[in-house]
């Protein structure tokens, strides 16, 4: 993989070595005593790293670890980044360099314009916004790029900042000049007036639909509780410190602080797709203060206020304190992420009310969310660099007319007269036919079958998707429809797939059945009659468990170990409050839905749920199952420790309440587990085979544990919690305490279901040459999973997880274990990719980029838009990026091309795209098809236009030397705009139509998407061989017509110009390679065009002025010497290129060619 990296032998040095070796010879030399001491000793070392950062600036990246050891000289190491400093004379300042220093100057003058207030942290009193120390950002939503004021400038700005453009606008205004004019008026203000009008059109089209839409969002009502009670209030007047209630399934405005809810249990759900692209609900929790208050009118009989920190990127984490001043002694209550209700999230369950705390721009959705920019494509750069070759050549041109006249009279006016009249060789016709062309792309893609619901937001980069090497994915709803399955049980010695859940549901229902007949109570049947079954297993645990006992224990835990919560809707609040009411309402299945942070569990639980063991009820101190026999059982719970991506397993500790049994459940991934789980000789070989079938694995344990176990489990777990130095690492190690020796009761297997075809469609880009990164928010093993299952990663290929790391020296390490592998997908979290990009961002990229696939997961929506940013930077290559949620809409903007899929997160994505499609499979058509198609077409089609309007100049410069270097036109204005438009617009423009290979064939052989990316179909060297067609015919027509016609001179200009318009129609049909219906009713067309008009202006074919009396001839042009000589300069202009045309295609044809044939 790092072959193709520079590397350069490192450097012995003796300062580096010993300064590694003390580290590990004080772990090697002192027997450590504890695990405690060790990880304090770990922590030193890295503390030792971090504070010398000279050291780790002077130590390269090495092959291994071992090379700090070792003092060999055979490692290599890989250069660090450094800022190259160029001199910057008057070559850098002609060249580009007046445009940064413009461009700098202006972002200067901006931010002086803005001063950006700096973020601070607040103090925020409930229901009194006026006491809020600073003025805070309007609560407005603005998405437009324009106002009333800065439209015209602006959209000028975006036109005129391109050479093409410039260039047009000073021709134009030169022809003010009386000394300067050369033709009429409209023959250059026309074309201009033109663009700049449709331009125009299409920006205020645009603005207007952002405006509406912003001002949809703006004018939504909210309830606002005051002093007098509730009144209305648009979204866009919330202030910070301003109670809001907001009701089921209402987004939620600003972000707040959750003071109460309508639940019982003091929670409520939320749905977040709009902001982290997550599906799952979560669930947040009110502050205890608020929420114990007996009215919601008592908010304003107390005096509270909220302690923020300052507005933040992370969307994740949150700090801050709630004080009540009013009691005694002070109420003082810590405020974490699970009491924020952030902005652009919906409530899903019950009504709350919160205070706001942040509004406007400082809201975590909009920090998060980069401003919409004009998006240029790759092809339009490379057009503007090639037109400033063409003024180069034009300037030069005039010079040279001007130096064989001698600089004789008034020189500096003739030299700017030639540069006009050369002008014709940058035609601004370019600009029309590419952004008519670009409109044309978009009409195709939209109509086409095979891609239904295809919209074109951005018409401007059809080409763009044809010049493709990096694809950004998300995965949950784009790759993925997150959709859980469950797959497979695993009790070590049977295993259960879908078609034997039976076998289950029928083991379960008679290990309950049995139970009931033993004790007189009906309601403790079903527990009691389980604890003599249990004392025996743990009294002899080497008695060998029958398989109903085994599976009845596995689904018992599956469904008591978990985070989730059965939500009912509340249409029966109104029948009577007795507690046996509300459970037959409450509990009844066709009203309940599962709710968690996770779909895996939701489907664990409805699995259970299948077959016989169903949780009905669920609050913050106890759960609720429900037996195939319809019995009741209670558990209460003791502890839960949450799913870290750290530990990688989460628990919980019930008390059973009808047989006080104390049991601690886990589950977690194999890795995690399998250490912590009874020796057994099956865990791991099984885990890797549902790992290949792409299933997500979860290994299920338990832990019976007596009164006494844990009540001084309790204690030191209580006491840990309160320290305060150390408390995560203190509170781990007494968990750790409890995870020893657990029972293995099974290993579950489920399987996120994928989008259809994404298998195909990710193999096809792969051919096509394209490198898929997936970032995804989502928990490391879930996206590995997915990786493989999706075949993002083959099966073949190894995959390398980047280690947790949090300093420069754990980034070092890693990158040198990371370098030695080779052709091995990356998987890497966010916290270690931010730790990488801080301190090796050069090296860490390129790294990156020799893989064949790299999966970023736990990526917040900024550090989406930033690797796109860095790839764009690093590689030049031209990203792609597609999402289908709110937190995609960055990392849309940011790339080069985004693409938006409408699906279960909303229209967010969609609507920020540039092109919007249904499924991820129609990127395959996009792409290999229109892609390919509207790159190759533009390129022919921008050349071609060149190429028409280089040929006409050539003839002018040869006109002017044979009349002394007179700088007098050729062709007068009708004539010039004809030939632009009537005479050859309609076959030119029909190179829109043209394809080389049939959509099948190009999506069949997706390896002739690979060679567009090197952008051989427009480069200096196809541009200088259409200069050298265009010198040649252009000499050919205009001295062939002199030499032929010497005794009919002043035909001359009829002479050339029908032969100029027979040459160019020819060399349209010399161009195509697939014909059309289209194209040769446009060539006919353009010719019956252009002998009707040889009656009508006939006052045009003269040479010079009207009053040189020279007018056309119709005797003359219908005799037969006319029509064969003009005939003979035709094939002279055309022949040799059509001869050298199939040459080339017989002896070098290119690779669609060979496809075709």
């Amino acid at each position: 993989m790092a072959d193709s990296i520079p590397l350069n032998p490192l450097r012995k040095n003796s300062r580096r070595i010993p300064y590694y070796n003390s580290a590990r010879l004080s772990r090697e030399d002192k027997p450590l005593d504890s695990d405690m001491e060790m990880k304090e000793t770990s922590r030193i070392i890295r503390y030792s790293l971090e504070d010398e950062p000279s050291n780790l600036d002077e130590m390269p990246l090495m092959m291994s670890e071992e090379g700090f050891e070792n003092d060999e000289s055979d490692y290599q190491t890989l250069p660090r980044a450094r800022v190259s400093h160029r001199q910057r004379g008057l070559g850098w300042f002609l060249l580009g360099g007046w445009k940064v220093l413009c461009g700098s100057c202006c972002d200067c003058l901006a931010r002086v314009c803005r001063r950006r207030k700096e973020l601070k942290a607040r103090t925020v009193w409930l229901g009194c916004p006026e006491k809020c120390e600073e003025k805070y950002p309007k609560n407005g939503i603005k998405n437009q790029k324009y106002n009333i004021f800065t439209f015209v400038p602006g959209v000028l700005y975006q036109q005129f900042k391109f050479f093409l453009n410039l260039y047009f606008l000073v021709v134009a205004c030169s022809q003010f000049v009386p000394s300067l004019k050369i033709g009429y008026l409209y023959t250059y203000w026309a074309p201009l007036g033109f663009v700049l009008t449709v331009t125009m059109v299409r920006e205020a089209v645009d603005e207007m639909r952002r405006y509406r839409r912003d001002k949809e969002m703006n004018s939504q009502l909210y309830s606002k509780l005051t002093v007098r009670g509730k009144i209305p209030v648009k979204s866009s007047d919330i202030q910070v410190g301003d109670m809001i209630i907001v009701e089921k399934n209402q987004r939620i405005p600003a972000d707040m602080i959750f003071l109460r809810t309508s639940e019982k249990n003091g929670s409520c759900f939320i749905r977040t797709d709009q902001l982290d692209g997550e599906t799952d609900w979560k669930l947040k929790v009110a502050v205890c203060c608020t929420q114990r208050l007996p009215a919601v009118g008592d908010l304003f009989s107390i005096s509270a206020y909220v302690y923020a920190q300052k507005p933040q990127l992370d969307i994740h984490s949150f700090e801050g304190n709630f004080t009540r001043e009013d009691a005694e002694p002070q109420i003082h209550e810590s405020l974490s992420i699970e009491n924020t209700l952030w902005a652009s999230t919906v409530v899903a369950s019950g009504t709350v009310i919160g205070v706001v705390i942040y509004t406007g721009k400082e809201t975590r959705s909009v920090l998060n969310t980069s401003s919409a920019k004009n998006k240029v494509g790759l092809l339009d750069l490379e057009l503007n660099r090639l037109t400033k070759a063409l003024f180069l050549a034009q300037v030069v041109l005039s010079v040279v007319m001007v130096a064989v006249q001698g600089f004789v009279g008034p020189w500096f006016r003739n030299l700017f007269r030639f540069v006009v009249l050369f002008s014709y060789i940058i035609p601004i016709s370019l600009r029309v036919n590419l952004d008519m062309g670009k409109s044309a792309y978009g009409w195709m893609i939209m109509k086409d079958e095979n891609i239904p619901g295809t919209v074109v937001r951005t018409s401007t980069i059809p080409e763009e998707l044809g010049r493709l090497v990096y694809l950004l994915t998300d995965k949950t709803g784009t790759l993925t429809q997150n959709e859980m399955v469950f797959k497979r049980l695993h009790l070590g010695t049977v295993s259960y797939g879908t078609d034997t859940m039976d076998e289950i549901q029928s083991h379960i229902a008679q290990s309950y059945a049995q139970l009931p007949s033993q004790p007189s109570q009906p309601s403790n049947g079903s527990t009691s009659g389980t604890t003599p079954a249990r004392k025996t297993q743990s009294s002899g645990p080497k008695v060998r468990k029958s398989v109903r006992s085994r599976i009845h224990e596995a689904v018992k835990a599956i469904a008591l170990c978990h985070n989730v919560t059965p939500v009912y809707e509340s249409h029966a609040a109104g029948n009577g409050e007795t507690e046996s009411a509300e459970a037959d309402q409450d509990f009844s299945d066709d009203n309940r839905a599962y709710q968690a942070s996770s779909p895996d569990e939701v489907e664990l639980v409805r699995w259970t749920q299948s077959v016989g063991l169903t949780l009905v009820n669920r609050d913050l101190a106890s759960l609720q199952l429900r037996t195939p026999s319809g019995q009741i059982i209670s558990f209460h719970i003791l502890q839960i420790f949450p799913f870290t991506s750290e530990s990688k397993r989460m628990g919980i500790i019930v008390r059973e309440e009808s047989t006080g049994d104390i049991t601690f459940y886990m589950k977690g991934a194999d890795v995690a587990m399998a250490s912590i789980v009874q020796y057994n000789d099956w865990l791991e070989e099984e885990c890797g085979n549902m790992a290949r079938e792409g299933l997500r694995t979860l290994v299920v344990a338990k832990k019976s544990l007596s009164e006494e176990q844990y009540q001084d489990f309790e204690n030191r777990y209580s006491q840990a919690k309160l320290s305060l130095h150390d408390r995560g690492l203190k509170v781990a190690a007494v968990v750790e305490s409890l995870e020893r020796e657990m029972e293995l009761l099974c290993l579950t297997g489920v399987e996120d279901q994928l989008q259809a075809d994404v298998r195909p469609t990710l193999e096809l880009l792969r051919n096509a040459g394209i490198k898929i990164w997936m970032l995804t928010g989502d928990k490391l093993e879930t996206a590995t999973c997915i990786a493989k299952s999706s075949h993002l990663v083959s099966r073949t290929q190894d995959i390398h997880v980047f280690k947790p790391i949090s300093s420069r020296g754990e980034a070092h390490l890693e990158l040198n274990a990371f370098r030695r592998k080779h052709d091995c997908a990356l998987v890497i979290s966010g916290d270690s990719l931010e730790v990488c990009l801080r301190y090796y961002e050069h090296e860490f990229v390129e790294l990156a980029c020799q893989c064949p696939a790299v999966v970023c997961c736990r990526c917040s929506p900024t550090q989406k838009a930033q690797i796109v940013t860095l790839l764009k930077q690093h590689t030049a290559n031209r990203t792609c990026a597609i999402g289908d949620g709110g937190n995609d809409v960055s990392m849309i903007q940011a790339a080069d091309c985004g693409i938006g899929i409408e699906g279960k997160e909303g229209k967010q994505a969609s609507l920020a795209a540039d092109f919007s499609i249904t499924q991820f499979k129609h990127i395959g058509r996009l792409l290999m098809v229109h892609g390919r198609n509207s790159y190759k077409r533009s390129a022919a089609l921008g050349q071609f236009v060149m190429h028409r309007g280089m040929i006409i100049s050539t003839m002018q410069a040869v006109f002017s030397s044979v009349f002394y270097f007179a700088s007098v036109p050729l062709y007068q204005g009708f004539l010039m705009v004809g030939y632009a438009t009537m005479y050859t617009m309609f076959p030119v423009f029909s190179l829109v139509l043209d394809q080389d290979v049939k959509p099948e064939m190009a999506l069949l052989y997706p390896e002739l998407y690979k060679d567009l990316t090197k952008g051989r179909s427009l480069s200096f060297k196809t541009f200088l061989i259409w200069v050298l067609i265009s010198i040649y015919q252009g000499g050919i027509l205009m001295y062939g017509a002199l030499v032929l016609f010497e005794s009919e001179f002043v035909h001359v200009v009829a002479i050339s110009f029908t032969a100029l318009i027979i040459t160019e129609l020819l060399m349209v049909a010399l161009t195509i390679r697939t014909w059309h219906w289209l194209m040769v009713v446009a060539e006919f067309f353009s010719l019956g065009c252009y002998l009707a008009s040889l009656a009508f202006l006939n006052e045009y074919f003269g040479i010079g002025r009207v009053s040189l009396g020279a007018f056309l001839d119709l005797s003359f042009i219908t005799t037969w010497p006319f029509l064969w000589k003009v005939s003979a300069i035709t094939l002279v202009s055309c022949l040799p290129l059509y001869i050298i045309k199939y040459l080339k295609r017989k002896f070098s044809p290119p690779s669609y060619s060979k496809l075709s044939s």
